[in-house]
Formats: structure tokens, sequence, C-alpha cells
């Protein structure tokens, strides 16, 4: 199960979509490249008058849903000194709405196609529903792996988590500094996002506190739990690489391939597997399952970096988001990863990357990924090749355009019984005045 499946591979090679010829990116700086008459995503299609009306909807919209859904958490913080599983159901809930608003934000702002597919070991778990949804039946706890090609990786990975109910469940391992940004670091933080500064010897017993804190047992109203072992729902998200490919990464992994002798990867950076090693054995016993998931954005050419092609100015205000997003699944059970040693685990972690990278070479000849046809049930599409596709073709949306009311219900709620309750205090105040 740690091999590729090349099922694709051995088949007539796929003709190249004409969406997935590589273009000659001429980049203008290595910090803008918007103006470029030959990115992949086509031509700006919003004006400047129109980008900046775009950019203060967004911020209007993503303003009052962040305020409205910190202050809930803050509503719930006192639940944590009189009783601490309400308290994390609380913010559970809380997390939901987060994972909610950037579903909604992606869907109204950054429209694009989502191309799902995987290998044998992912079979029966990946369904696309009659409306054209995903829907995903992966576990309650696993640990995630991805490549890390832009910044908005995560914001779809997270979105997978919601078509498995799992979006309150979800832990995402991010650099230090961002817990410093306004509302959304302490927001964060109410989440038990974990926070790492790069410097081991103070992110160690961090992180083993937050992993035993994942490890558990609780007996409160935990959402979306469908066995009774007491174990809350978790889903740790890891980018192995530890940050974006960008031109300075690139040459930080040559660098360190140089120092190592470990031959670089061609589409990725060198992952470290100190992290995931740790977390691997201090979850061991809790998690059965590791899952990886390889993303290629359509359009990036070879030599290229998707983080200076679909830049969040790009995706979500020019109109410039990716043609597509593909998404590759594989798992593996967690008791066959070498954990009793690290150069083991490093050698394991080293050949799925390799492996991954073979997986994006696959891509950029195909516009594809290989494809196991038993990895997923998707609604069959007109002139299909066969009887099962080997894609689910999909898109980030909320369930209803009525769910995305549910970000302002705690507010709401609170402005409504504080209502009453001003209300009835009026009532008692002025008969005891009119009875004198």
């Amino acid at each position: 199960m740690s091999r590729i499946n090349t099922e694709g591979v051995r088949q007539r090679p796929i003709p190249k979509p004409e969406s997935a010829v590589e273009p000659e990116i001429k980049l203008s700086s290595l910090n803008d490249n918007l103006t470029d008459e030959h990115h992949p995503a086509g031509p700006v299609k919003h004006g400047r008058p129109m980008q900046y009306f775009r950019i203060a909807c967004f911020a209007v919209f993503f303003t009052i849903a962040a305020l409205a859904i910190h202050s809930a958490q803050l509503l719930g913080a006192p639940l944590y000194f009189y009783n601490k599983d309400y308290f994390y159901a609380w913010q559970a809930v809380c997390k939901q709405y987060f994972a909610l608003l950037l579903i909604t934000g992606t869907y109204l702002f950054a429209p694009t196609v989502i191309r799902i597919s995987g290998d044998a070991s992912v079979a029966g778990q990946l369904r696309q529903l009659p409306d054209g949804r995903l829907e995903c039946d992966f576990p309650e706890r696993l640990v995630l792996i991805a490549n890390h090609q832009i910044y908005t990786d995560w914001t779809y990975l997270w979105w997978v988590s919601y078509t498995a109910a799992c979006h309150g469940h979800i832990y995402i391992i991010l650099k230090e500094s961002l817990k410093y940004i306004p509302v959304i670091g302490p927001g964060m933080m109410f989440y038990n996002f974990i926070f790492m500064s790069r410097k081991w010897a103070k992110d160690q017993p961090r992180l083993k506190h937050r992993l035993q804190k994942l490890s558990t047992r609780h007996t409160g109203p935990v959402l979306g739990r469908k066995d009774k072992t007491g174990l809350d729902p978790a889903w740790l998200l890891i980018f192995p690489e530890g940050t974006n490919l960008s031109p300075n990464t690139r040459n930080s992994s040559a660098r360190w391939s140089e120092k190592t002798g470990i031959p670089d990867m061609k589409h990725q950076l060198l992952p470290r597997s100190t992290g995931l090693h740790f977390c691997l054995e201090e979850l061991k016993g809790s998690v059965d399952w590791l899952y990886d998931c390889t993303i290629a954005y359509e359009g990036v050419p070879r030599g290229s970096y998707g983080g200076r092609l679909y830049t969040l100015r790009s995706v979500y205000f020019q109109g410039r988001a990716p043609k597509s997003v593909n998404m590759h699944w594989r798992r593996f059970a967690v008791a066959d990863i070498p954990l009793h040693s690290k150069e083991e685990t490093e050698k394991w972690l080293l050949q799925r990357w390799r492996e991954k990278d073979d997986l994006i070479e696959y891509y950029l000849d195909h516009g594809r990924f290989p494809a196991d046809p038993a990895a997923v049930d998707a609604v069959k599409r007109p002139k299909e090749e066969s009887n099962h596709a080997k894609y689910i073709e999909t898109e980030v949306r909320p369930k209803s355009a009525w769910e995305p009311l549910q970000l302002f219900a705690p507010v709401l709620s609170v402005y409504l019984l504080c209502n009453i309750l001003i209300k009835l205090v009026n009532l008692v105040l002025t008969g005891k005045l009119s009875s004198k």
C-alpha cells in the first residue's frame, strides 16, 4: 500500500487536454507577475474599480463574520471553568463556523473546479452526491500530510474535512507569527491550533502538550462522534515541507540537498521528518491511519511557482482562480510506518515524497493524476470513457444557501436573550413604580 497505484500509467497515454498545455510564463519580477498576459488563469477578469469593490465586499463579509465567530468563542469561554468538555465542544462548533466562512468566501469570490482522485487504498471512501457535492468517508481520527504549493492549500484541505463532517475537529500546525493577527490569531488559539517557532527545543514540549490533549478521553457532547471510545474526533494537518514552494524555499531545499547528499525534489521541497515522527509516536494507538494528499494546480508550468501565480489578490479579487485544483489521495496504516527509528521514518517519508514527485510529473504530462476507478464513486458525466469515472469533479461550496447564516446564530441568540431580559426588567421596574 506504500506504492503508487500505476494502473493509470500503464494505460495508453492520455492526450494532454488543451487546458493542460504548459504556457511560457514570463514573470516581470520576483513579487509581481499578475500583469503577465500569459497567466494560466487567463487575463485579469476585473478592472481596478471592480477589484476595489470586490475587496470592499470581501472585507465587510469576512470581518463581520469573523467578529461574530470570535464573539461566539468569547461567549463560550466561561465554560472552561465549569466543564472543559463542554468548552471544547463549544469551540468545535465555532471552528465549524470558521470553516463555513472560508468555504462560503471561496464559493462566492474564487469558484473553481476541484478534481478528486485516488489509488486503491481509499477505495469506497470518496463519493459524489447527486447534487454534485463531495462526500468523504474518512475516519474521524487521522493524520493528514500534503505537499504545500500555495497559501490556500489548507483552505481546500479544511473543505475536505467539511465533506467528512470533521471540520470542527481539524488541528493545523502553523508558524508562530500567525497567532498575532488581530481577531484571527486569538481565534486560532481558541481552536487549539499548534503554533511552531521552528526551534525544536522550544516546539517539542508545546507540541507534546497539544498532542496529549488530542489523545485525552472525554465524556462531553462531542460533535460527530461515531463510536464510544471517549476519544474526540481529530484531524491533524501537517505540511512536512514546513512552508510553501517559492524561489527562496526552493533555494533552501537545494542547499539542504547539497549539505546532506539527499537528491532534491523536482516539483517540491525536501520534507523534514522530525515533526511527523514525533506526532505519530505521540498519537500511536489512538490514530490508525495517515492520509496523504498530493495537490496540483492547473496551468502552473514546470519550473514556476503556484504561489506567485495564484496569490490571494489574483484568486479572490482579480477573478484569476485556478482553472482546477487537483487532489490525489492515498492512505497508509500507521502500524506499517517504521516509527521505531527516526532514520527509518525519514527514509519512509522521503520515499513517499519521491512518489508524490512522480505523481506531479505525471500530472504535468497528462493534465490528470493517475487514478484508480475504484477509488471514487462519481456522478457519471456525458461522454464518459467508461462506466465508472476515475475522477470526481466538484466545487467548494456550502450544503445550502442558508447554511452560512449559522455564522451569526450564537451572537443573534445572545442579542435576543439580552433584549428579552431588558424588557422583563423594564416591566418589573415599571410595575413597581406604578404600584407606588
